[in-house]
């Protein structure tokens, strides 16, 4: 029976440790809150849950890497590199969802040396983005013709019965997470000139779409330039991968940007201060009217729909902080409480739009459509769960059975790999609906 580990017990690890349990695999889950793995588990005769706190225990020590014949990170990304090097050092194969990093791409000869594989990018995005566009821009090279154009944009968001808050989100990940990603910079080409937006200017960037009937904001998403390459699209006319979300979430965010709560740095004296105080200290305001002041600052009207979305986050009140350390930990932990988790009727929504355009040899040309639109299950697993740890779980037992072979640091873009996890899912019924317009 093959072994695998699993470090972390988060939101999104459970459809993919109940499929590895189901085919059979012995799993291990390795969590700092012990009783979320147990939960997980649910006294399933393969399954066995273990305390493991990555900041403090010695990794080697605890002979979780050693005894089995695989680790599977869902770790926040700045830890997979220390399981990794345990994993080569052990020569056992890893598998994460998370976007490869320079300190992770910083061990590709190690890994090859070790002879084992180490599979990342195989969530949803990254992951199954990679699989379902591939498999399009392969079919397309195979049929002679030539990917002029191509826009990826995804969204994890409530669906649109359990929408019903005034920023249209709530979380089925990490709110630091979901925040920290809108401090990025974003770059992508569009039109054959590359578009660059700093840090702190990436919510003034979007624009509305129609998709499957419903409005959406998309916005940029990181380096989409590096995908070109990756994706063999040398040539490419626009590339852009981006985020959905729903309308008012790109101005509200970044007008919490513009009034520097979106700082990460570690403040001293935010202990027993309220969010109405932590502005007037930031504007350097001593007066009452706080939502007027903010208007003044941000160049909006005060009866503007966004304050009254930043009023109902709470941020005008005498409500204390909920944390201290940085504005942005604040910040996040007051999204969490206002806007909280889905309630085990609820459904999350998986929503991801590709769009090609592609020109061949005889003069004609296709736009080629391909959407995901995915559901949580009321009273069972996410949306978001699901379409992260099930593609991730499929790839390690193709690894762990000898279908998916090599070394080194790998994602999943070729036939060899993105064919059977997308085939699998689609059993799921996790499935892209294609359409074309010549």
């Amino acid at each position: 029976m093959n072994k695998v580990v699993v470090f972390g017990a988060g939101l999104v690890a459970k459809p993919g440790i109940r499929y590895l349990l189901e085919k059979g695999f012995e799993v291990t889950v390795a969590s700092r809150t012990v009783s979320k793995a147990e939960a997980i588990i649910a006294g399933h005769p393969n399954g066995k849950a273990v305390a493991f706190d990555i900041t403090k225990d010695d990794l080697d020590a605890t002979g979780l890497i050693q005894n089995n014949d695989l680790a599977v990170s869902l770790l926040p990304y700045v830890y997979h590199p220390q399981i990794a090097k345990a994993c080569i050092k052990h020569k056992r194969h890893m598998a994460t969802t998370s976007y490869v990093s320079d300190a992770m791409k910083a061990l590709e000869a190690d890994a090859k040396k070790a002879g084992i594989m180490i599979m990342n990018e195989c969530g949803v995005d990254p992951g199954t983005d990679h699989m379902s566009a591939m498999r399009i821009i392969h079919k397309v090279k195979s049929e002679g013709g030539k990917i002029v154009s191509f826009r990826s944009i995804t969204g994890g968001l409530p669906a649109p019965n359990s929408n019903d808050n005034p920023l249209g989100y709530k979380f089925s990940w990490s709110p630091k997470g979901v925040i920290l990603a809108g401090t990025n910079p974003a770059k992508y080409l569009e039109n054959g000139k590359i578009v660059e937006i700093k840090s702190g200017d990436l919510f003034n960037h979007y624009w509305t779409m129609s998709v499957e009937g419903m409005e959406l904001e998309a916005y940029p998403n990181r380096d989409s330039l590096k995908y070109i390459d990756l994706y063999g699209l040398e040539g490419i006319k626009t590339m852009f991968r981006g985020t959905f979300r729903y309308p008012g979430w790109c101005e509200t965010l970044q007008a919490l940007f513009d009034l520097g709560l979106m700082d990460k740095e570690a403040k001293e004296g935010l202990e027993g201060m309220t969010w109405k105080q932590l502005l007037q200290k930031i504007l350097n305001y001593s007066g009452d009217d706080i939502r007027q002041e903010v208007a003044r600052k941000l160049g909006k009207p005060v009866d503007a729909k966004c304050l009254d979305r930043l009023q109902w986050l709470g941020l005008f009140d005498d409500t204390p902080l909920p944390t201290g350390g940085s504005y942005l930990d604040a910040l996040a932990d007051q999204f969490l409480n206002k806007l909280g988790k889905f309630k085990p009727h609820e459904q999350d929504m998986i929503i991801m739009r590709h769009e090609f355009e592609a020109e061949y040899p005889n003069g004609k040309k296709k736009t080629i459509y391909s959407t995901l639109l995915d559901y949580g299950i009321p009273n069972g697993d996410s949306s978001m769960s699901r379409t992260v740890s099930l593609p991730v779980a499929i790839a390690v037992r193709l690894m762990l059975e000898g279908e998916i072979k090599g070394s080194g640091i790998l994602i999943p873009i070729t036939p060899e790999i993105y064919n059977p996890i997308l085939d699998e899912l689609e059993t799921m019924n996790i499935k892209f609906v294609e359409k074309v317009v010549e």
